[in-house]
Order: C-alpha cells, then structure tokens, then sequence
C-alpha cells in the first residue's frame, strides 16, 4: 500500500504529553516516555516533545528535562523538542541544556526551537516576558549558536557545549519562514488543514535560503495531525478529543484535558462551540489506509517535504498506536 513518494520520506513523532480526564499528569508524562519507545521499534526518525505553561491539558512544561528520559528509555530514535521557546529562555541556558543532552546522547539529540510566549497574559507574567519578547527570536537564535561555536562576546564559554554539533530547527509560524531561511536552518511548519498558508510559507522559505554551517540546502518537516484506523469512523473517533479541547478553549480561555470520544459526542454543544468543534475535525489526514496513502502522496508532492512530524493526540491510547503502526505499516511495509 506504500508508495515512492512516502517510502523516501522520513516520518517522526511530536507528542505533546496530553492529560486525559481521570488521569494524573504523571501518566501524560509516562505515556510520553512508552510512545517513543514504540515509536523507536516501528522505525519512526525522530521523537520530539513540546513547551507548554500553564495549560491544565498538557503536561510537558519542561521539554529538556522530558527528552533526557526519552532519550534514556531508547536506543536509536533521534529526540528532541518541539520546541523549546527560546523568547522564554536565556540562549546560554539552552545551549547548557541541550549541550548536556547531546554530551549524554551523543549523535541523538535535535534542538526544535520556538518564537512563542505564553499564551495567556499570566503565563507570560510569570515568565516574566511578554509578547514583544517575540520580536527578538532571530537575534536570540544568533546568540544560541554561537554558544556552540565559542563565538560568545562574553568571554564565557558554554560547557559543554562548545564544539558539540547539535541540529538546529525552527518551528516557522508567521515571520518563522523567513527567519530559519535567512539563518540557514531546517525548518518545520505547520498545520496539514490549511495548505494554502503552508505552501506559501515553504514558497518564502525555500526563496530566501542562505546555505550555512548548519543546512547546505533547505529542508521542510511538514507537521499536522494524521490518524489511521480500521473504518472512516474510527479514524474521525481518533480526532473528537483533541476537537473538542480546542472548540472548549475557544470558547472559555483554557485549554482543557482530553475527554473520552463518547463523553464529547454525547454533549449538547452550543452553536459556537459545534462550529469549532466540527472546524476541529476538518482537514486533517484521517481515515482508512489508501485514504492516509493518497493524501499523504497529494501534500508531499504539493511541498515537497523530506519530512512529516506526526503530531496526533487521543483519548484513547491503545486507539492512538494503533494509528502509528498502522501509519508506519504505509511508510515501511517490511518492517
């Protein structure tokens, strides 16, 4: 059911460590660490994980600290972040991190950086930043890498750091485009539903592509939500949570935990909030095998991408693998 185009792509995983109702954020984090391990032994390239703060519905606040235990729990998958938001962070302190992860690693480790602040005014209070801070990412990546080439003006040197080769990539949203293109960086963008703004984002990347240390040529990690199942409606089952999370947090400021499929579908939802739940289900890559295989070969071919970063969340976890393996079974038949 593979076909060439998909067979040459490379395929990740960027797991968000979403809480579910009834269970502690301590399973999210732990159901993080199995996923990568699965993700390892169906032949996935990389398994990256993501910064949030504040947010009931997503345990990973600390993406460093939460790769370090993927990392240890694998052998072989490349892992990393998805990303860490370098408006939150002092550049040196990124570079300590991820220079610490790739020292104990070696060889695995991939630095996925953001241009995000919190999302809400409190988180960004209790950063202590605010969303001006965004405005700084291009000189703020600068500093990050030359952390790693001893280029400091400081006359400090990052331990340990310097020397150490670890690859960098920019999560591109709105000016993130030009920024990883003008930097000469791998860049991953996003999402799958509007194929419009995707294009025209990769359109801008790949124009104004600088070569550098860092990517002789562009690279584009495409990143959206695909689910795989059985039947057209266990696939759509997959979706129902995260849609519902999102039509929830449209709606009320805050962006809960998952729910249960049933739980959502038997709700009684208000006109607004059916709009962004039925907008929540739309254009996402979901269904049965040669649906997934058709409109993965329609958007890898429209962009180009050497790469998809997979980033589908569920309730249903047992669901949520199979989808994988099934996802995997379509990008390496005989594995």
């Amino acid at each position: 059911m593979s076909s060439s185009v998909i067979a040459r792509t490379r395929f990740s995983v960027l797991d968000r460590s979403r809480t579910r109702e009834g269970h502690p954020p301590s399973a999210a984090l732990r159901d993080t660490v199995a996923l990568a391990r699965e993700a390892e032994a169906l032949g996935y390239h990389r398994f990256w994980v993501s910064e949030h703060h504040g947010v009931p519905g997503v345990a990973g606040s600390a993406p460093t600290v939460l790769a370090a235990a993927v990392a240890s729990a694998t052998r072989t998958i490349r892992v990393g972040t998805g990303g860490v938001m370098l408006p939150n962070h002092r550049p040196l302190v990124v570079a300590e991190q991820f220079g610490v992860l790739e020292a104990l690693f070696p060889g695995r480790i991939d630095m996925g950086l953001g241009r995000s602040v919190g999302f809400t005014d409190g988180v960004r209070r209790a950063l202590g930043r605010d969303k001006g801070d965004a405005e700084d990412f291009a000189a703020q990546l600068g500093d990050l890498l030359d952390w790693f080439t001893g280029g400091s003006p400081t006359g400090v040197h990052a331990r340990p750091s310097e020397g150490l080769t670890v690859p960098p990539f920019v999560l591109a949203m709105g000016e993130g485009a030009g920024i990883a293109a003008r930097a000469g960086l791998p860049m991953v963008i996003g999402d799958l539903r509007d194929r419009e703004k995707l294009l025209r984002g990769i359109d801008r990347y790949r124009s104004l592509f600088r070569p550098s240390p860092w990517a002789a040529e562009p690279y584009v990690m495409i990143s959206g939500t695909i689910a795989v199942a059985g039947t057209e409606a266990d696939a759509r089952r997959l979706l129902v949570p995260e849609a519902w999370s999102a039509a929830y947090s449209r709606t009320r400021g805050t962006f809960p935990p998952l729910a249960p499929a049933e739980s959502v579908e038997a709700r009684t939802m208000t006109a607004k909030e059916r709009g962004f739940y039925e907008a929540g289900l739309a254009g996402h890559i979901a269904g049965i095998g040669d649906r997934v295989v058709h409109e993965l070969e329609k958007v890898l071919k429209e962009t180009g991408a050497e790469e998809v970063l997979v980033t589908t969340s569920s309730f249903d976890r047992p669901a949520l693998l199979d989808s994988y393996r099934r996802l995997a079974a379509l990008f390496a038949p005989g594995r």
